[in-house]
């Protein structure tokens, strides 16, 4: 595949790409004789994890140690789960994080639900957080 059916198939600029590749965030792409980068299904499994992990907040820092010791071979599987235990971390807490904002989307959109039917809205019954930001 050439760098531009990458970009459009994983919906990131051609920049992020040849950074990714860079930085080690993805391994060396093999290039054409005329120097074009040519990703291969391999190549490809390793932009989608460095999409997927990067939506997920996993830090750049933290896959290119990843790729790093899986390049060092089957001697760093255990650093490599730990790493991955790691990247688990910190999805949760974004998850979390991502909750809670649903949980108070879903809060005032409530309340606003009852306005509409009531013609009063009231914020009496949330947290002193909440009404700070009716």
């Amino acid at each position: 595949m050439t760098i531009k059916e990458i970009c459009a198939k994983y919906g990131i600029t051609a920049d992020t790409l040849r950074y990714y590749e860079r930085v080690g965030v993805i391994p060396a792409v093999r290039r054409t004789k005329g120097g074009i980068r040519s990703y291969s299904a391999e190549d490809e499994k390793w932009v989608e994890n460095a999409v997927c992990m990067r939506n997920a907040g996993v830090p750049i820092e933290m896959l290119i140690e990843y790729v790093k010791l899986f390049q060092e071979g089957d001697e760093t599987l255990e650093a490599r789960r730990n790493l991955l235990m790691e990247a688990r971390v910190t999805v949760q807490e974004n998850l979390d994080k991502y909750q809670a904002t649903m949980d108070r989307l879903n809060y005032k959109i409530s309340r606003y639900d009852v306005a509409l039917k009531t013609g009063v809205l009231s914020w009496d019954d949330c947290e002193d957080d909440l009404k700070k930001d009716k």
